[in-house]
C-alpha cells in the first residue's frame, strides 16, 4: 500500500497548539463568505502546524490557492514566529506573481496579526481576511490539508531529526501533494494537472 502511497488513517498521537489569538494585533474580517473562487490567484489560505521530531518541533507554514488546492508557498523552522509566516507568503509571492487584491485568509494567531506580516501584504496589495475566533472550519481547506499531511507522512513516520522531517515534508509537497495526488474537488486530478487544465 505505502508503495502505492496509499495509508491507512492512524490516530493523532499529538495534540500542539500553534494559535494564540490573546494578542493586540491587527485583526482582518472574514472575506469568505459569500465569495466565489473561479480561478487560480483569487484566494490563499494559509496556516501553521507543528511536527514533532527527536530534536523537538519543527513548525510548518504553508499558503494553500483555493481554487487549485496546490501549496504555492512554504517555510519550515524550530521557531514559530512572524518571519516564518512571512517566508511561506514570499515563497508564493515569488512564484505566482499574483495581481493585487488577492484574499489571504489565515486564523487569527499572532504570526498572521503581526505588524510585519502585515507590511508585506501591503506591500503587494493584497487583502487580509481572518477566521472568526476559535472557529477552525472557517479555514478548513488548509486544515484538510494538514490532516493529508499527518495522516499520510508524519503519522508513519519518527523522525530523529528536523532536518530529516524536513527533508520528507518537501518531498510530499512537491513530489506527492502537488503533482500525483488525487482530488475529488478537482474531478481526480493533481493540483498541477488542474491548473494546466484550467490554462488550456
Amino acid at each position: 500500500m505505502r508503495a502505492e502511497r496509499l495509508f491507512a488513517r492512524q490516530r493523532s498521537k499529538y495534540r500542539h497548539a500553534t494559535t494564540d489569538s490573546r494578542h493586540g494585533g491587527s485583526i482582518a474580517p472574514n472575506r469568505l463568505p459569500g465569495f466565489r473562487v473561479r480561478r487560480p490567484n483569487q484566494v490563499w489560505v494559509t496556516d501553521a502546524t507543528g511536527v514533532l521530531t527527536g530534536q523537538g518541533w519543527l513548525y510548518l507554514v504553508a499558503v494553500l490557492d483555493l481554487c487549485s488546492r496546490r501549496v504555492v508557498g512554504w517555510a519550515m523552522s524550530p521557531i514559530l514566529d512572524a518571519p516564518l509566516t512571512i517566508a511561506a507568503l514570499r515563497m508564493a509571492l515569488r512564484q505566482r506573481q499574483p495581481g493585487r487584491t488577492l484574499i489571504v485568509h489565515s486564523d487569527r494567531g499572532s504570526q498572521f496579526a503581526s505588524a510585519a506580516y502585515r507590511t508585506v501584504l501591503a506591500e503587494h496589495g493584497l487583502l487580509a481576511s481572518m477566521s472568526r475566533a476559535g472557529n477552525c472550519y472557517d479555514n478548513a481547506f488548509i486544515e484538510s490539508f494538514w490532516s493529508s499531511l499527518k495522516y499520510e507522512l508524519v503519522y508513519h513516520h519518527r523522525f530523529a531529526t528536523q532536518a530529516e522531517a524536513r527533508t520528507a515534508i518537501f518531498d510530499y509537497i512537491e513530489t506527492f501533494y502537488n503533482r500525483t495526488r488525487l482530488h475529488s474537488s478537482l474531478a481526480y486530478t493533481s493540483p498541477i494537472s488542474f491548473e494546466s487544465q484550467l490554462n488550456n
